[in-house]
């Protein structure tokens, strides 16, 4: 399940970055400089509409997946035992009192 969300939360934000990038600044959506635009596809107004409500319901789906995303998988990153890492701070390991040996060196003849 969490899988498949993701899959379809990077098709969003794919979508959404395409019909963004779409958009002129000015309004006119699609590039519509012309007064053909799309080839009398849609007219300047109604293209920048569109793309405007496109925009919209695709911020949309996107933050609603984001936020199922959360929600599925809160508690994972901590390895699934729900606990914050910060709460218990490590615990230190006992020093090694013996004294370390010296590395034994090879006896030539």
């Amino acid at each position: 399940m969490t899988t498949f969300l993701l899959i379809l939360t990077v098709l969003v934000a794919l979508a959404l970055i395409g019909v963004i990038l779409i958009q002129r600044s000015e309004g006119g959506g699609l590039g519509v400089g012309s007064s053909q635009g799309l080839g009398s596809f849609m007219s300047g107004r109604g293209t920048a509409t569109l793309l405007t409500r496109s925009t919209a319901v695709l911020a949309a789906i996107f933050m609603i997946l984001c936020l199922c995303l959360a929600v599925l998988n809160r508690g994972a990153s901590s390895g699934g035992s729900g606990r914050d890492i910060l709460a218990h701070p490590p615990v230190n390991q006992p020093a090694n009192t013996a004294a370390p040996t010296a590395p034994q060196t090879p006896q030539h003849p």
